[in-house]
């Protein structure tokens, strides 16, 4: 059984699953992932920005490594390989053994947020009724699934059949064809390496292999950066190209690739000067429209640009977000909060989602920070919203948010199919529970600045007692 942890948004709804959506298209991870590890190696949000390739070239899966010339480099590609777990042929199963699969993925992980009061007693009991009669076709094995999933009343976990499960394997959040996951060798030291290929992508054509580690994109070394950080390096429009410095296998070569760029990738910020009817101050404005590998780079070069502009203020303009990539909308709180504030906690029954998410960086301005939310903030975009607010960084202006704030893992069943099942939850810098909820802005109309900042002065002396 594979899995993968997939952050959840808006898009998750049943409805918006009419096409194969969500921040899927991943990677296969072959095992249980941690929430932090996985955020920063594959943080995905699934049907935003991405344009798949054509389905001959789109299935992404292991490539076979070039045959060794010598003993030596065979060695060391075997030994390289260990720390990548290639994704194995799905195994015989019966219906039986298929639905027990499923049903154990629900009784060690589902978390439910609901009010149906969901007890391990109770499904074990559904499970002894399941199991009592000989299901005859797989037709009918994932059927009972699909029904048994339902009966948990959570309208995010759900039954993916082989076809679906296997679209959500497409995605590149590079534009090139690769993913990266981040290792950790036996010094401590983390590196990054190709975890799987879209087979004949521009990547694969170019020379890049599974196991490859990443070394610099660009002439930049990306030493200590997290995929998500590297996957914004390589993303560019499309038709352009960019150079990836890497070595094949734990022994070398390394080796200079130029790769070609084959999907447009759109920047979701855009800014302008403002400057306010009463006095003279220059504000400046930025909309995110969603939140994508691009967005906290181009988000940093708008508020420079806007700070050599004059800007003494901000307005950062998340109505209508519906999220995205949860790392993105963690490194975009980041840019704005102080070292050791906390960005999001996350709770669930297993203890590798009770997790603190905490800001490692100084900001990048201090300036004083309206935050324009509505009803259609959510997700990712209400993780921004709220590490702003409860950090006393940001005042919030508009409208109650949209109230989604779970998290889903995807499990790969062993005939290919698949359930997306709800795992986890993200709780508020100060303890509230987002998902059902929202979070309540501070004004519904846009306030004066110096009643912004005397705002912000009283919740940081509320917050510091």
């Amino acid at each position: 059984m594979n899995v993968w942890l997939i952050p959840s948004s808006l898009s998750t709804t049943p409805t918006a699953l009419s096409t194969p959506h969500h921040h899927l298209h991943l990677p296969i991870i072959p095992t249980k992932l941690s929430l932090h590890n996985t955020l920063l190696a594959t943080t995905l949000s699934f049907g935003f920005f991405l344009s798949p390739f054509p389905s001959s070239a789109s299935v992404l899966q292991p490539t076979p490594l070039p045959i060794p010339l010598s003993t030596s480099s065979e060695t060391c590609r075997d030994v390289e390989l260990r720390n990548i777990t290639v994704p194995t042929a799905p195994e015989v199963v019966t219906n039986e053994g298929l639905v027990q699969e499923a049903w154990q993925i629900v009784d060690d992980d589902f978390l439910d947020t609901g009010r149906n009061r969901w007890s391990q007693d109770t499904w074990q009991l559904k499970k002894n009724d399941i199991l009592s009669n000989t299901i005859q076709t797989r037709s009918k094995a994932h059927n009972i699934i699909k029904r048994m999933l339902a009966s948990l009343g959570d309208p995010y976990t759900r039954f993916l059949s082989p076809e679906e499960f296997s679209k959500m394997a497409r995605y590149d959040m590079t534009g090139i064809g690769i993913n990266l996951r981040e290792v950790t060798d036996e010094n401590g030291d983390h590196r990054l390496k190709v975890l799987g290929l879209i087979l004949d992508g521009p990547a694969h054509s170019a020379g890049v292999r599974q196991g490859d580690e990443i070394l610099a994109v660009n002439d930049t070394e990306v030493k200590g950066k997290s995929a998500f950080e590297v996957s914004s390096l390589l993303q560019g429009p499309n038709g352009t190209s960019v150079t990836i410095q890497l070595k094949h296998g734990n022994c070398g070569p390394v080796e200079s690739i130029e790769v070609q760029r084959q999907f447009v990738a759109r920047t979701p910020v855009f800014y302008r000067m403002e400057q306010t009817e009463s006095d003279a101050a220059q504000i400046g404005y930025i909309r995110l429209k969603e939140l994508n590998a691009l967005v906290r780079k181009d988000l940093v070069i708008a508020m420079k640009r806007l700070q050599d502009m004059g800007a003494s203020y901000f307005v950062l303009d998340l109505r209508d977000n519906l999220g995205g990539l949860v790392q993105a909308g963690i490194e975009i709180a980041k840019l704005f909060l102080n070292e050791g504030d906390t960005v999001i906690y996350t709770a669930g029954r297993d203890p590798q989602f009770q997790q603190a998410v905490v800001s490692d960086t100084s900001p990048l301005i201090r300036a004083p920070l309206v935050v324009l939310v509505n009803d259609k903030t959510a997700s990712a975009s209400e993780i921004v919203a709220s590490a702003l607010h409860d950090n006393c960084r940001a005042v919030l202006v508009g409208k109650r948010t949209y109230g989604k704030g779970l998290i889903q893992s995807v499990f790969e069943l062993q005939d290919g199919s698949g359930v997306v099942i709800t795992v986890g939850k993200y709780v508020t810098p100060k303890h509230k529970d987002i998902n059902g909820n929202g979070i309540e802005p501070d004004f519904q109309k846009l306030p004066a600045w110096d009643d912004v900042s005397q705002h912000l002065s009283k919740c940081s002396m509320l917050q510091q007692g």
